[in-house]
């Protein structure tokens, strides 16, 4: 049908209808005539009569089209391009690159314009998607930063002569004590590709746990004891690995390789790596020291068989100071950077598992778990901060323990007091041992009923404690009196020789 006149309100048809069809069919015929076709093949759509009515018939009315023809306002096309058919491409295509319907083109048509594109019609597909390294090590180091690492720093996986020899003489001189660990396999521990031969960059981080008051003030309360400031909540090996895993994995999905982590776990030498990466630098307590967060940093490695670009070591900055050295209450620094844990108290509250050496026991003092005077001694801790780390933030009840309440404790007690802490590691009897020292040098003869009841306690290395500590508080006649009552059934070597040995520190 032959869309009807449209006219101002009051005008008449100026021409009968059989007038304006003759006139349409030949606007059709020539047209078509243009394009090099008939005036109506397949596919071809001639564009509504009313479009050129109001062009040429009047004019005036353009201005005032009805909605559906008008020229959108703003980014939208012509009032053609709204069209179907070949009326709609008209004016976006050239008209040779038309194609009627069952026809094949004799070149490729060019693309159509489309705002916005991405890419441009021909245009190189972009690659994998896989960060380049310079882009992986930056994307590594926000990914750390969001995760809760305080450093993120990569050291290249070459061996150092230097701290393989160090490690040698420490082995040969036995002062790894009873850490028969690490005297396995020394050559993986040197050598990070000894231990993984596919890596080829090692990233260290660093987890700041700087403590939010003074790390020494418990020492001042003898019937208190003192945790070290890393055990004083959840244990940081579970709480690093898994974010380590999260990063391994995340960098691994942008920039491809594989990982593996490690958090004190493996023939790992955590300090030198993270040395050699600009974490920081290994004091004279042999403990890294760091410009910004002094010597409380937890460390952890990730593994990586990508190529990263290594950072620059950081130089020594100790300078003469000897703070550390000095700061030890059992010289377990036999010279600047060199320690012997044999006589340091972390190593003799926590790794040994015997007897405490008698000779020692009174530089212990109220140290249940571990030794943080060097560290708290080092002047580089003026520029740390508290760590932001709630689950490493000291537990109310672990700032000053009393030790009479740790002294009760059974197997139990203990495991459910330390569910989740690095104490749990070392078992009630090494612990309660610890706490027995203590109040051997609390000097407070309050003490004396809890030691009573510990000298029947069903773990000798108890027992042998609890002799020791009895022997420092109690008189001589009531230390006879004990050990009257107790040796003759006493049947464990040790606990003998300290009742024997007893009345020496008297």
């Amino acid at each position: 049908m032959v869309p009807a006149e449209i006219r101002r309100r009051g005008d008449r048809p100026s021409r009968p209808r059989a007038h304006l069809q003759a006139r349409h069919a030949d606007r059709a015929r020539r047209r078509c005539a243009r394009i090099g076709g008939a005036a109506r093949r397949a596919g071809q759509h001639a564009p509504p009569y009313a479009l050129y009515r109001i062009s040429d018939r009047h004019p005036e009315l353009a201005r005032r089209r009805p909605h559906h023809l008008r020229r959108p306002r703003g980014r939208g096309g012509a009032v053609v391009c709204r069209l179907s058919g070949r009326g709609a491409v008209g004016r976006e295509r050239p008209r040779q690159d038309l194609v009627c319907a069952g026809e094949v083109p004799p070149l490729v048509p060019s693309a159509a314009r489309r705002d916005g594109a991405r890419h441009a019609a021909g245009a190189e597909l972009p690659g994998s998607g896989l960060l380049k390294p310079a882009a992986a090590a930056a994307h590594l180091r926000r990914r750390a930063a969001e995760l809760g690492f305080d450093s993120c720093r990569i050291a290249a996986p070459q061996s150092s002569p230097e701290q393989a020899e160090r490690l040698a003489t420490f082995l040969a001189a036995g002062r790894h004590g009873t850490m028969d660990w690490l005297a396995e396999e020394p050559e993986r521990r040197a050598d990070p590709r000894a231990l993984w031969p596919e890596v080829r960059a090692v990233v260290m981080l660093g987890v700041n746990y700087g403590p939010a008051a003074d790390a020494w003030a418990a020492l001042a309360r003898p019937e208190c004891g003192v945790v070290s400031v890393y055990a004083r909540n959840r244990d940081y090996h579970d709480v690093i690995k898994g974010r380590l895993k999260m990063l391994g994995q995340s960098l691994a999905a942008r920039a491809g390789g594989s990982f593996k982590v490690f958090v004190d776990t493996a023939p790992v030498m955590e300090k030198p790596l993270a040395a050699r990466a600009g974490l920081g630098w290994q004091g004279k307590h042999t403990n890294l020291v760091s410009r910004d967060f002094g010597s409380w940093l937890f460390l952890g490695a990730l593994f990586t068989t990508l190529e990263l670009p290594p950072d620059a070591p950081e130089s020594d900055h100790c300078g003469r100071c000897r703070a550390c050295l000095d700061a030890c209450p059992t010289d377990a620094f036999p010279a600047p950077y060199q320690i012997d844990p044999r006589r340091c108290v972390s190593y003799l509250t926590i790794e040994h598992k015997g007897p405490i050496d008698r000779a020692l026991r009174r530089g212990i003092g109220n140290r249940i778990y571990g030794c943080d005077d060097c560290l708290a001694a080092c002047p580089w801790n003026k520029f740390a901060e508290a760590g932001r780390e709630t689950k490493l933030a000291a537990r109310d009840d672990l700032a000053a323990p009393a030790l009479a309440d740790l002294a009760e404790l059974d197997d139990a007690a203990f495991r459910a007091r330390f569910s989740g802490s690095p104490i749990k590691r070392i078992g009630r009897d090494r612990f309660v041992r610890n706490v027995l020292i203590a109040i051997g040098n609390s000097g407070d003869a309050g003490f004396l009923p809890i030691l009573a009841r510990r000298l029947g306690d069903g773990s000798a290395l108890v027992r042998g404690a609890a002799v020791w500590a009895l022997a420092r508080l109690a008189t001589p006649d009531a230390f006879d009196a004990a050990r009257a009552r107790h040796l003759a059934a006493e049947n464990d070597a040790n606990v003998r020789d300290e009742w024997r040995l007893g009345a020496d520190d008297i």
